[in-house]
């Protein structure tokens, strides 16, 4: 056998090449496609059809079912797909990565794109010099393209041609004789090389040449494409390791998914193999059983027509397969963070703009309905579970009398400031690396909006605390009375908002339209003044002191509704944000 070390290295070489074309014509369909993507992956998932058609477009597109796996998956984590919907996208993905194989068959077997794939990689290095994004990207797409098939014809010509090495066949031989015991050997050899290689395309090519060069049979080549199928999903298991228990199910269920394809795949391996051969015949090749050129052709065959039935026979058991997921990997609680610490900004969720938008908009809204509504109510001296409840807020106030005790300056600080300087930086992070289109630049202009008005609540409500508590202490009872007032305006803007941003009866409209009528009133309220207070100064009922702080507080707690309603409107008002 005449194959030395420096032709191993030139095999790893040519392979090298070959998947750095991959990962170059990849990322640049990802830059130019991505965006649309990401958006149709958020949104065209509702049933398991579209689910399935949109995994499929998708890889299709990107040419990588591994990127469209790690993308499902951190959308996974983020919250933005179910497990079912997830299940559905993974299939798709599925048929997609058949694409591949199609491309390498046709382009790399049938036509010789060696002649022209390095003037190919000289006309996408011209393209690269563009002024514009979308040229420099198109000319990264045709350099990769182009070393595909320079790393496909590299590794033709490092393969050990078997006529030179009849050594290889001899030692090859002792393996593809032991009947169904070579099947199983070559499927772990399948998995192995994708798990290895990180690319089920890379050792897809090398299975084509390695049957095309008559180094392995039919059989043992599309054993060889069934163990790919297996070694694939490990990309996505590797990336959910990190991840929380939804991501951990998404990528538990594509490797069950696969599994059981293969499973049913070798009870009827020999029949299915022979289906495949008489189709090969028909669409006008010749029989994979005859000729070793023909192989390519019927491999790639076999794994579109495997996967689409694989697909189509388990689409049915969509959710069996989530529920037995969810049994083997239950839901987990994730340990109770400190009050200072941001509980869905983490670095994982900077991969792409829709899982960093959304992560700001679940950070805001816990801020707003936990910290925020906490510090207010209390800062009233009315309890958060009044406001929650049905009782009429007359007899809220008249129960609400009692001294809290709130310290809203050190509620600001143990509990708001760190949070608020937290999203305001990962929403400036995400705008710095991602190329935002203006629906997600305005989103994430909303979100700090919606924060920082929070913050001016929080000094709102501080300068209220201090007035309710003197009135609630003082024998004045129309001082008291007006504050009640006040009181009652502030804690019927906040029901009405807590039944808008649960909305459990489909009543959101409703509620919706009564924000928009208090933050009218409100906006009206603070351009004209309180006829009662002036009332009160004409009859001298209240004291110099007390009209000053009435009227400050008048418009303090206007302005604080208008806010509250403003921050429940840029947070609640969009039913799905990733749809612009």
């Amino acid at each position: 056998m005449k194959y030395g070390f420096t032709d191993v290295l030139q095999l790893i070489g040519a392979l090298g090449v070959f998947l750095f074309g991959m990962k170059v014509m990849s990322d640049a369909l990802l830059k130019l496609a991505g965006n649309k993507m990401r958006s149709i992956l958020a949104t065209m998932t509702s049933n398991r059809f579209l689910g399935i058609t949109t995994g499929f477009l998708i890889t299709s597109v990107i040419q990588s079912s591994s990127a469209t796996t790690l993308m499902v998956v951190s959308f996974s984590n983020a919250g933005l797909l179910t497990l079912t919907e997830a299940i559905s996208v993974i299939m798709g993905a599925n048929i997609g990565t058949t694409i591949t194989a199609w491309l390498i068959t046709i382009l790399g077997f049938k036509v010789s794109m060696s002649a022209i794939a390095l003037p190919l990689v000289g006309l996408g290095f011209g393209l690269t010099f563009s002024k514009k994004d979308k040229t420099k990207e198109i000319g990264n797409f045709v350099i990769g393209f182009a070393l595909i098939f320079i790393g496909l014809q590299f590794l033709k010509e490092a393969m050990p041609d078997i006529k030179n090495n009849p050594g290889i066949l001899s030692f090859l031989s002792r393996y593809t004789d032991l009947g169904y015991l070579s099947i199983l050997i070559f499927l772990l050899i399948g998995t192995i090389l994708t798990v290895v290689i990180q690319s089920s395309s890379a050792t897809m090519a090398l299975t084509l040449i390695m049957c095309a060069q008559g180094w392995i049979p039919f059989e043992m080549a599309a054993a060889m494409v069934l163990g790919e199928n297996v070694g694939t999903t490990i990309t996505a298991n590797l990336a959910a390791l990190v991840a929380n228990y939804k991501a951990k199910q998404t990528a538990r269920a594509h490797l069950i998914f696969n599994l059981i394809g293969v499973l049913w795949m070798l009870i009827l391996f020999y029949p299915f193999l022979k289906f495949i051969g008489w189709l090969s015949v028909q669409f006008g090749s010749e029989s994979p059983y005859i000729t070793a050129a023909a192989i390519p052709v019927a491999i790639s065959l076999f794994h579109t027509t495997f996967n689409i039935c694989n697909t189509f026979l388990l689409l049915w058991f969509i959710n069996p397969i989530a529920r037995f997921v969810e049994r083997i990997i239950p839901e987990r609680l994730l340990p109770e963070k400190a009050v200072e610490e941001a509980k869905f900004l983490t670095a994982n969720q900077l991969k792409y703009p829709e899982t960093a938008l959304i992560s700001l908009i679940k950070e805001s809204k816990y801020l707003y309905k936990n910290t925020i509504f906490e510090i207010v109510t209390h800062a009233l001296n009315i309890h958060r579970e009044d406001i929650k409840s049905d009782m009429k807020l007359k007899q809220v106030m008249k129960n609400s009398q009692e001294d809290l005790k709130t310290d809203v300056e050190d509620l600001y600080y143990t509990k708001v400031k760190s949070i608020y300087g937290q999203i305001i930086r990962f929403a400036t992070t995400a705008q710095n690396k991602f190329n935002l289109n203006k629906e997600q630049a305005n989103m994430v202009g909303e979100i700090k909006i919606a924060n920082r008005k929070m913050v001016e609540i929080i000094k709102d409500a501080k300068e209220l605390n201090k007035n309710v508590i003197y009135a609630l202490n003082s024998d004045n009872k129309h001082l008291q009375k007006e504050y009640d007032g006040f009181r009652k305006k502030v804690a019927k803007v906040l029901r009405v908002i807590y039944l808008f941003r649960k909305d459990n009866n489909g009543d959101s409209k409703k509620y919706e339209e009564k924000l928009k009528a208090l933050k009218q009133d409100a906006k009206e309220n603070i351009r004209s003044s309180n006829k009662s207070i002036d009332k009160l100064i004409r009859k001298d009922l209240i004291t110099v002191e007390m009209a000053s702080s009435l009227f400050n507080d008048y418009t303090n707690v206007n302005d604080m509704i208008k806010k509250l309603i403003e921050v429940a409107e840029l947070l609640y008002g969009k039913t799905d944000p990733l749809i612009e």
